[in-house]
């Protein structure tokens, strides 16, 4: 993967400093449908707004559906439905709803997640990280697939983080049951998000349904809730009374523009599977599309569904 998009791989007018408003300035959603994970805070906060100011119709999963309510009270054009990632069975719900009231999905990004968070086990034992930010949204997309496909022309976006080549999926310990290290465990959930956009946009590909992952950058938003003032200190990502380090974080209206950038723009027709960050395509990402692959399918046999072919 290149930069130049005189090669076509998404040089874009937009940068770091740019906001999803203006990503989609003078794009017509109307008569589109989103789907935005954990639209109701931060950066999903930011990327439901957006769509919807651009026409869309925009269907908010939410944990706590009386928060999102409250949190997009003054936004037109959204509806708020209950999603706990963390529970296949909640998954299953939603999407049955979904499908109900839905014919087709033109967007799903799958911005819902936690971050270093002390160890928690949810469902049959797994990781919360990569239950949550990984196993409920390749669950998602499995059962909302009908819908992706009956658009002709649907794109998903796989919200991830900054890429290190040191990153790997645990294979022989994938649920970090000797050891937890709340910082690889994020690492390992991010990294998942990358490999899941990339095989899913293989194998959606024929339908029309193309697949992207995102590098938001730094935004301080609810993610950081089980980080200390004194770890985020330590880190460099504030001072002692609070503030941010200058410089280090853009606000999540301006994070959000990469997530609806990647779900909307022009410049990515006839790709994907990319890693995309500032709006463009990265020179970064895992190369391995066996790992992917490999991933998909122990996805696949996790949550027990294998619908994407």
């Amino acid at each position: 993967m290149t930069s130049d998009t005189t090669s076509g791989t998404g040089r874009s007018a937009f940068g770091t400093g740019s906001a999803a408003s203006e990503v989609l300035a003078g794009i017509d959603l109307t008569g589109r449908t989103a789907v935005v994970t954990g639209g109701y805070s931060g950066l999903g906060l930011a990327a439901t707004r957006a769509l919807a100011g651009a026409g869309a119709r925009v269907v908010v999963p939410a944990r706590r559906p009386e928060s999102a309510q409250q949190a997009l009270a003054d936004t037109q054009r959204v509806e708020v439905d209950r999603l706990d990632l963390a529970d296949l069975n909640s998954v299953r719900a939603f999407a049955e709803r979904f499908r109900r009231r839905h014919a087709t999905l033109d967007i799903l990004i799958a911005n819902a997640g936690i971050m270093a968070c002390p160890e928690t086990r949810v469902g049959p034992g797994w990781e919360a990280q990569l239950a949550i930010n990984h196993l409920g949204h390749y669950a998602l997309t499995q059962l909302v697939w009908p819908t992706l496909t009956a658009a002709g022309a649907a794109r998903v976006v796989s919200v991830s983080s900054g890429y290190s080549v040191d990153s790997r999926i645990r294979w022989d310990d994938l649920q970090f049951s000797r050891g937890y290290d709340k910082w690889a465990a994020y690492a390992q959930s991010k990294l998942a998000n990358i490999l899941f956009a990339r095989h899913l946009d293989r194998l959606g590909g024929p339908y029309g349904v193309r697949a992207f992952s995102v590098n938001p950058g730094w935004i301080l938003t609810p993610l950081q809730r089980h980080l200390t003032v004194d770890e985020m200190v330590a880190a460099g990502w504030i001072d002692a009374e609070g503030n941010p380090a200058p410089g280090l974080f853009t606000t999540p209206e301006q994070g959000a523009a990469t997530l609806v950038w990647a779900a909307t723009s022009r410049e990515l027709d006839g790709r994907g599977g990319d890693y995309c960050a500032d709006c463009r395509i990265t020179d970064g990402g895992p190369a391995d599309d066996g790992e992917a692959a490999r991933l998909w399918a122990l996805s696949a046999n996790l949550t027990g569904l294998d619908l994407v072919h």
